[in-house]
């Protein structure tokens, strides 16, 4: 397998499929590109169905951080397509409404880069469906170990471009190398425009100049360590969205302490079991599977950042 360069920048680089040098580029890094992780006819099922989640045909949608919130808050039903894809910047866990995002849990050629990075024994446990429309604000410099646990630091990310994302649009821009240290930086509240609701890293050595815009084509992945210093800005364009496909994984190894543990149990043994398992096997099978997140939208500051 050969490694190709590609456009814009000489520190981004394709691979055309799993093996010894994404993984190495991965490793020092802490990304890399895999070509065609989706086929066209794949990206374009789910944009399809990105339009019917938002609408409520696979089920409702909970409208905000509160995930125990009563459905139907959203954006109205009568609004024109475009109106309503216009409406949202991101769902969560479209896994769990639509086949499709489902699907793309497993497909083979990401699971193979995912078990060359990770290890034998895999497991998803959140999807989220950026739909970010123009106008729509990024999000600040965030690590996503902050925001989901993992006992052996091995929290990967499989963001999938379903459009051509662009620097324009909005794309991904990350500080390579930035996972090394293993350290999560400090967060705080945020209220620059630019960026949805969420919150900011702070105080990491690393300067924004030292940031690298990853401008790849519809169907690319790009496969990130859950350390790895990244943001995106708004899309910035004059029409069109910037849709992607983030799921994220992490070895079947590892606990994951993702809620509270229950009244009589340890912290040492809290383990979220709301998990695929999408390649080996689950050393903690015996626990059994649970269905205890719902989907829905991430605030994007139009309604208010009430948590």
């Amino acid at each position: 397998m050969t490694a190709v360069s590609t456009r814009p920048s000489p520190e981004l680089t394709f691979f055309d499929a799993a093996g010894p040098e994404l993984a190495a580029h991965f490793a020092e890094n802490g990304f890399a590109l895999l070509r065609d992780a989706l086929s066209p006819g794949e990206v374009a099922e789910i944009n399809d169905e990105a339009l019917r989640i938002c609408r409520g045909d696979y089920g409702d949608i909970t409208y905000g951080y509160s995930e125990g919130q009563d459905p139907g808050t959203g954006p109205a039903a009568a609004l024109s397509d475009e109106e309503m894809l216009r409406q949202y910047l991101c769902i969560h866990y479209p896994h769990k409404l639509s086949a499709a995002a489902e699907r793309a849990l497993h497909t083979p050629r990401i699971v193979d880069a995912l078990v060359s990075v990770i290890g034998p024994n895999v497991k998803a446990m959140q999807s989220m469906l950026f739909i970010k429309s123009e106008g729509k604000p990024g999000q600040a410099w965030h690590q996503d170990e902050f925001f989901i646990p993992t006992r052996d630091r091995s929290l990967t990310a499989v963001w999938i471009a379903l459009d051509d994302a662009t620097i324009e649009n909005g794309c991904l821009w990350v500080l390579p190398g930035s996972h090394r240290r293993g350290v999560l930086y400090p967060a705080r509240e945020q209220d620059d425009p630019r960026f949805d609701c969420t919150t900011e890293s702070y105080d990491f050595p690393y300067a924004d100049s030292d940031a690298v815009p990853v401008e790849i084509p519809a169907g690319t992945a790009l496969i990130f360590n859950g350390y790895l210093l990244h943001r995106s800005l708004e899309n910035s364009g004059r029409h069109g969205y910037r849709r992607a496909l983030a799921n994220h994984y992490m070895s079947a190894e590892s606990l994951l302490p993702w809620s509270p543990p229950g009244a009589d149990e340890h912290m040492g043994i809290a383990d979220f079991r709301d998990i695929v398992l999408v390649a080996g096997e689950d050393p903690y099978a015996y626990k059994g599977t649970v269905d205890v997140r719902r989907a829905y939208s991430r605030p994007d500051k139009d309604g208010g950042c009430d948590r």
